[in-house]
Parts: structure tokens; C-alpha cells; sequence
């Protein structure tokens, strides 16, 4: 257990593709919420050295300079490596002098910022507000106070999106000069405002063009492809995320967030009231060694190098090509082995999914 996440599911306006555990920001219900979370933290957390801490929502930059001063001192129960990887989402429109002064002082070291996209009518179906040389100056800002390891979201394959839409955003994103890019196909989520006004899918072919030319333009500039959805200059993996496709234990504190302890998978209610109340968890899983092994195929095979196979035998005791049929998958060179690792052709990367479903 050496990972942290920490919802905070505040929000000043709701995005049209949002399905996070989310509510408006308001003020009376913030106090409350955060002694709820400390209570969480306090009763759960067994005081193991944390190498990740991610804050993520909602928007933990909407909180006020009182409440995110609260939130740091909360935060202050985890006891962190020197090197922790220090995570904390931003929104551009909140980051400011006070802002910065507040999380630099908290231990803050990486920052994460949904862009999504610079397009006025990509920005108007999202509802969200961007602007490239406001977003510009924020970065240099973060960088000036010593975080340069950012990360920016780009989410594309918008119904009516055209490639020429796609090479800008990207362009802009390059030209920002990131550590980091996460990228993300849209999905119409249930209960969200697109799925509610019947929003459709672009055609898959089109979606595949668009990853395509985001994992070609991204490896040209300097970006290494690490993950199914996310690129980094070397040395900038997001080591939080790489906790959860390695299958490994961390805590999840907050409202809707989800935990894996002790072979246990856990979610936290999604009902404010519960949750203020110290009712947190909705429901909780002892998972099977069958499940485990399953969630390492489905989690691990999401890095594109892939699976260690000796760790998967020391982890399980059992070879991994006695528990799925990797056999024909080899034969056929949609999987590779190589140097100890069982990974996913590259060229079949972008059906993983039904990679995934001939092997469990």
C-alpha cells in the first residue's frame, strides 16, 4: 500500500460528458465534507510510506483559500516519501497567485489540467471555457514556483470533430510543451447530459484515423506511448497510474472513490449526505485469486510494454499461459514476448479489447 487517492467532488459548473461522483461547490456542504474525510482518513489509513498522492475530482482547485488550507492540514496524516509524487487537478481558470502559493506549500508537485480541447465548438459541446494564451500563462506560472511536471487532457473523437480540429488541439498541446498527455476517446456516459440528449458515436474508423495520428504526431515530438491513453517525456509515467495497471493495493478516501486493500476492491457511497454522516463504503468485494489474475491481464495489458510474467508468477504461483490462451495469440503475433514481458502487438493495440475477451 504506498498509493493515495483523495476525491474531492466539488465543482463550480457541471461538463456535459461528465460522469464522476460530482456536486456544485457550495460552501455550507464543504466543511462538513472534509471533517468527514478526515474521519475516513484517521479510522483506515494503517500509516504506510505513501509514494503517490493523487487529488483529483470534481475540481479540487474550485476550493477556497480557507478550505483548501483545511484540506492540506488533512492531508498532513499520510506519511510521504521524499520523492512522493504529488498530484493535484487543476481547472486553468482557478489557478492563481493564492492558488499556487497554497498547494506549493501543501507538498504539491505535479499538476493536472483538463484542456480537452482549444475548439470554440468542441468547447461548446463539452461545456467548457479554454483559451490558449490565458492556459499558456497559467503553465508558466505553475513552472516560475517550481512544478514542471504537468499534465494536460485532450479528449477527442466529438460527433461532427474533424481531423483538421484534431492536428490543431494537438499542435497546441505539443506547443504547451507538457511533461505529460492523457488522451481520451469520448464516451457517452449514462446519466450525463450527452447521454441524456441522445448524443451519437462518430464511426469507429474515424476514431481509429484520430488515435492513430495521436500516438504517430505525440512519438515525434519526444513523447513516449507508455500506456493505451497516455504519453510522457522520459521519466514522466504518471506513478500514481501505474499503481493501478500493476494491479497493485492503494487507498481510495472521498466520495465515489474506489480502494483495493487487503484483497479487498472497495467504493465509497455516492450519496453526499451518507458520506457526511461517516457512511462511507457502498459496497466491497474479496476478490478470488482467479480475480486478481484476471484484473493484472485487463489492468497490465494496458501498458504497452506489457507483463512481467515472472512477477505474475510470484504474485500467483502460476505460469500465465497455464491460466489464458496466450498460445494462439502468439502464434498469430497479436502478442509478443520478449525480455521477460508478455505484451500486446503494437499494431492490435487499439483492439485490446477484444484482445481481452479471447483470453478471459
Amino acid at each position: 500500500m504506498n498509493a493515495v487517492y483523495v476525491h474531492i467532488p466539488f465543482c463550480r459548473h457541471i461538463c456535459s460528458y461528465c460522469d464522476f461522483c460530482k456536486v456544485l461547490h457550495i460552501k455550507t456542504f464543504v466543511d462538513d465534507y472534509l471533517d468527514a474525510l478526515q474521519n475516513e482518513i484517521i479510522n483506515t489509513y494503517d500509516g504506510e510510506l505513501i509514494k503517490t498522492l493523487y487529488i483529483g475530482g470534481g475540481t479540487p482547485s474550485c476550493l477556497t483559500h480557507q478550505e483548501r488550507i483545511k484540506l492540506f492540514r488533512i492531508l498532513e496524516n499520510f506519511k510521504k516519501t521524499p520523492d512522493c509524487e504529488f498530484t493535484f487537478e487543476c481547472n486553468p481558470d482557478d489557478i492563481t497567485e493564492d492558488l499556487l502559493d497554497d498547494i506549493v506549500r501543501g507538498g504539491v508537485n505535479r499538476v493536472s489540467i483538463g484542456v480537452e480541447s482549444f475548439d470554440k465548438n468542441n468547447l461548446k459541446f463539452l461545456e467548457r471555457k479554454i483559451d490558449y494564451k490565458d492556459l499558456a500563462n497559467k503553465l508558466e506560472m505553475l513552472r516560475n514556483r517550481g512544478i514542471t511536471n504537468i499534465n494536460l487532457d485532450l479528449m477527442y473523437a466529438l460527433p461532427n470533430e474533424k481531423m483538421s480540429t484534431l492536428r490543431r488541439d494537438v499542435n497546441n498541446l505539443i506547443n504547451l510543451n507538457p511533461t505529460h498527455i492523457s488522451t481520451y476517446s469520448l464516451i457517452i456516459e449514462e446519466h450525463t447530459k450527452l447521454s441524456n440528449n441522445k448524443t451519437e458515436y462518430i464511426s469507429e474508423d474515424e476514431d481509429r484515423k484520430m488515435y492513430d495520428y495521436i500516438c504517430k504526431t505525440l512519438g515525434k515530438h519526444g513523447y513516449n506511448h507508455y500506456e493505451v491513453s497516455n504519453f510522457a517525456k522520459e521519466g514522466h509515467e504518471s506513478k500514481h497510474n501505474i499503481t493501478y495497471w500493476l494491479n497493485q493495493e492503494y487507498y481510495g478516501f472521498g466520495l465515489g472513490a474506489s480502494g483495493f486493500k487487503g484483497g479487498v476492491r472497495y467504493t465509497n457511497t455516492k450519496n453526499l449526505s451518507e458520506y457526511i454522516n461517516h457512511r462511507y463504503r457502498k459496497e466491497e468485494l474479496l476478490l478470488t485469486i482467479k480475480d486478481q489474475m484476471d484484473n493484472e491481464i485487463m489492468l497490465g495489458f494496458r501498458l504497452l510494454k506489457g507483463i512481467d510474467i515472472n512477477n505474475f508468477y510470484d504474485k500467483y504461483g502460476k505460469n500465465i499461459q497455464e491460466v489464458y490462451p496466450v498460445e494462439p495469440l502468439l502464434k498469430d503475433k497479436v502478442l509478443i514476448y520478449k525480455a521477460g514481458y508478455l505484451y500486446i502487438n503494437p499494431k492490435y493495440i487499439y483492439t485490446m479489447n477484444e484482445i481481452l475477451t479471447k483470453l478471459i
